[in-house]
């Protein structure tokens, strides 16, 4: 008899940190205290509340290592939090600090991109990012047909779509906020 395979949970390697206190108190688990680091995961673009390892220092929009094996500043992953529940200079530094992100990151986003579908009958995936409209839409997967899109700068050449990073950025603080009902980027 086979077991079914049980895909590995996923962990975030990287975070990036929006917000920090050095006499902290933890907020999703009782108890804890200490450098509270309020971060967002690189990979599935969760809030998350960190420990960090005491004398450590740590500055806004810095990345740091919170995957299993070999940490260096990070004490532990405390748990998810919710958009309304972090500091208000943590939710200020989120806009910049996505679209660090959605930067660094340009080749899994442009792979969204390239093989991003239809949601429903009615609504493609693509439309859901700010400022992309049917007429862009259509245009992108015309041409992503003949050709994948390989660089943000690519994409605005060939189609004239302006400032992808700031729209798909825009479109993952939607979700992280809670504005959006479906998300595209971030996993729950």
């Amino acid at each position: 008899m086979h077991r079914a395979q049980i895909p590995p949970r996923k962990y975030e390697e990287y975070a990036y940190v929006l917000d920090f206190n050095a006499r902290g108190k933890s907020s999703t688990v009782r108890g804890r205290e200490g450098i509270i680091i309020t971060a967002i995961g690189e990979d599935r673009l969760t809030i998350l509340e960190i420990l960090g390892i005491p004398n450590s220092t740590f500055e806004i929009g810095e990345k740091i290592y919170i995957g299993k094996e070999g940490r260096t500043k990070v004490l532990s992953v405390l748990g998810k939090m919710e958009y309304d529940k972090i500091s208000s200079s943590a939710q200020s530094e989120l806009e910049s600090v996505v679209q660090k992100i959605v930067t660094i990151n340009e080749s899994k986003f442009v792979e969204y991109l390239n093989n991003a579908r239809p949601l429903t009958p009615r609504i493609h995936a693509l439309e859901l990012i700010p400022g992309i409209g049917k007429t862009y839409m259509k245009n992108m997967l015309e041409e992503r047909d003949k050709k994948k899109f390989e660089s943000y700068q690519d994409l605005q050449d060939r189609i004239g779509f302006k400032e992808p990073i700031k729209h798909i950025s825009e479109r993952i603080i939607d979700e992280i906020t809670g504005e959006s009902r479906m998300n595209l980027f971030v996993k729950r």
